[in-house]
């Protein structure tokens, strides 16, 4: 009998074990900059306030921005997939198929200008593009104003926020104030590097950290930094001949032609289908891209060259990317419709 009380016992201890409740998940709060990130910049008519923020997330997810109100931002910047989507090209009005991929939205406020050719220099203005595309929401801003102001709640919102109703400045400083709080630096990376946590990130992981940090790859010549982007705009030898003329579209400068702004790499695992049309779809067809030295091309970057990657040295580059999702960025809830 004693023995059956002893064996009854150890099963009991390890059956609690085994039921213990997993540790709460620490959600960044809302404007929290990540150790290691510098702070944010906010233009001087449009600092933060909670009101502005509410009333920005308000209208992100509202197809009242579209002229047949079929779609909003949300439909193209999905939360879970770090604000981007997992199709080519995103459907705008009219189920017309937009133009280039949709790229995240996390940390959109650290971008020096935007769109893939760096037409748009601030956040503020970048809502008109979308707003104007014919392959989006093909509206106007005027039109969408004069909407939002026969809404009892989105002029209660806007006087609350900006002490005025809901006119363009409104509209456009909202979106851009919720959009700079799209912050993400809580994957595992940044638990390993600037909270230092050494057993964050595997040991594959780390090999891959080291070979994409060296010469042999030249990863981080482009894609360094915090935000893993240098803002530049490349060509990396994805086509001989593109469809879409890149920077060129902006300057007509032939110097520019098939250059594309270099996009940052956090998330990059769930942020799927690659490049500016999408025409990639995993990251290990993205690393072999790189492996073979890309197409040939008058603009290609002189840092993309044959690599000569072995199976596992491409396995550990990939593992290392998968560092970079910041489960605590998709899953918050403040960010959710």
């Amino acid at each position: 009998m004693p023995r059956l009380w002893f064996i009854g016992l150890i099963f009991l201890v390890f059956s609690c074990k085994k039921q213990e409740l997993p540790k709460p998940v620490h959600f960044p709060k809302l404007m929290e900059i990540p150790k290691g990130f510098p702070s944010m910049d906010f233009p001087s008519d449009n600092a933060f306030s909670k009101e502005r923020w509410e009333l920005g997330k308000m209208l992100f997810f509202d197809p009242v921005l579209s002229s047949d109100s079929s779609i909003s931002c949300s439909s193209c910047h999905l939360p879970e997939l770090a604000f981007s989507d997992r199709i080519t090209f995103s459907k705008g009005v009219k189920d017309r198929d937009g133009t280039r991929n949709s790229p995240s939205l996390a940390n959109i406020g650290y971008h020096p200008y935007f769109t893939r050719e760096g037409g748009v220099p601030t956040l503020e203005m970048q809502i008109l593009v979308p707003i104007q595309e014919h392959n989006e929401f093909d509206f106007n801003i005027v039109l969408i104003a004069e909407r939002l102001q026969a809404d009892s709640q989105y002029v209660k919102m806007a006087i609350d926020a900006y002490g005025r109703t809901p006119d363009p400045f409104v509209i456009t400083r909202a979106l851009a104030c919720f959009e700079r709080s799209l912050i993400s630096g809580n994957s595992p990376y940044d638990q390993y590097y600037y909270q230092e946590n050494a057993s964050a990130i595997s040991a594959s992981a780390k090999r891959g950290k080291q070979l994409f940090f060296s010469n042999k790859t030249n990863c981080s010549k482009c894609h360094d930094g915090f935000n893993f982007t240098n803002y530049a705009f490349e060509n990396n030898g994805l086509y001989e001949q593109y469809e879409d003329p890149g920077r060129f579209r902006l300057t007509r400068n032939p110097t520019d032609s098939a250059l594309f702004k270099v996009p940052s790499l956090r998330n990059i695992a769930i942020t799927g289908p690659y490049m500016h049309d999408g025409s990639i779809q995993t990251l290990e067809e993205v690393i072999e891209h790189y492996n073979l030295g890309g197409k040939q091309h008058l603009h290609k970057s002189d840092l993309i060259h044959p690599l000569g990657l072995t199976a596992d040295e491409k396995s550990d580059l990939i593992n290392f990317l998968k560092t970079l999702t910041d489960e605590t960025f998709i899953e918050n809830p403040i960010f959710k419709k």
